[in-house]
């Protein structure tokens, strides 16, 4: 056979040697496109995690890009870690897949929002931000709307955001708090929970569950908030920027040296508007 690159050639070698004798076709990522394969050669070291995200893209359909883009933000450590009732609040099978269907954190790093925004920016990011949003959810949600409105007994209450699973059968109300977790956060979102599931929920939807992001949270405080919690909630943190690399952040400027930098530049931007008023 003729037309083999180079480095298509070296990554053919390297797939074989670690690729298993007499499992290659059984295993996931033989059933992936070659440059998937080539992906989870050169991003990943561990046998495991190769496993582990050619299952899910197998799964999920990932196009190479949301591969890559799953595999640089550690998905295989978020997926499932935030802290859940469900396991109390939701049958077994659906409450394994339910919280395997929520991560912590979740990283809203393209937002282009500093860590002091509000939680009305955050939303307005996100809406702008949809196809983003919904590929850092993950795969099943369904967006239905936000600030949604709902009427107990005559007053007006506003969901930030309304989601419908298409995996799990079930409405998501996600709120949005632009502070640390507080205990009256989950009996805020668990009265939520309750209305949704009177006024909007269909006969063979499964429970709504709730998704609490907020900007930091004890894992032991939220483990006691949702111990007395009747409906599903989960609880995660997002990051709206992430720390750079230590080598990356010392090859950057201070704001000290940006700011002098920048004086001296418009002290010669004038100097030279005086020149040509001169002449």
């Amino acid at each position: 056979m003729r037309g083999w690159s180079s480095r298509n050639l070296k990554y053919m070698a390297y797939f074989a040697e670690h690729c298993p004798n007499s499992q290659f076709g059984q295993q996931p990522a033989a059933q992936l496109p070659w440059f998937h394969v080539v992906t989870l050669l050169t991003k990943l070291d561990s046998s495991h995690e190769r496993e582990w995200y050619a299952l899910q893209t197998l799964e999920h359909g990932w196009s190479r890009t949301t591969l890559e883009l799953n595999i640089k933000n550690k998905l295989l450590i978020r997926q499932g870690a935030a802290v859940s009732n469900f396991e109390k609040r939701l049958a077994t099978p659906h409450a394994s897949l339910a919280h395997q269907t929520l991560k912590d954190p979740y990283f809203f790093d393209f937002l282009g929002l500093g860590n002091d925004a509000h939680e009305r920016e955050i939303e307005d990011g996100l809406i702008r931000h949809m196809t983003r949003f919904l590929l850092e959810l993950g795969s099943g949600f369904a967006f239905v709307g936000r600030q949604f409105r709902l009427e107990v007994a005559g007053d007006e209450f506003f969901i930030d955001l309304l989601f419908y699973h298409t995996r799990l059968k079930c409405y998501i109300v996600v709120e949005l708090k632009a502070n640390a977790f507080k205990p009256e956060h989950a009996g805020q979102l668990n009265f939520y929970l309750a209305a949704v599931d009177a006024q909007i929920k269909a006969a063979d939807d499964k429970p709504t569950i709730g998704l609490l992001l907020c900007k930091k949270q004890n894992r032991l405080v939220a483990e006691y908030a949702l111990s007395g919690i009747e409906k599903p909630i989960g609880i995660a943190e997002y990051q709206l920027l992430r720390d750079l690399p230590e080598s990356l952040e010392r090859s950057l400027p201070s704001i000290a040296e940006i700011e002098a930098e920048l004086a001296e530049d418009s002290i010669i931007i004038e100097q030279i508007l005086s020149d040509n008023e001169d002449e």
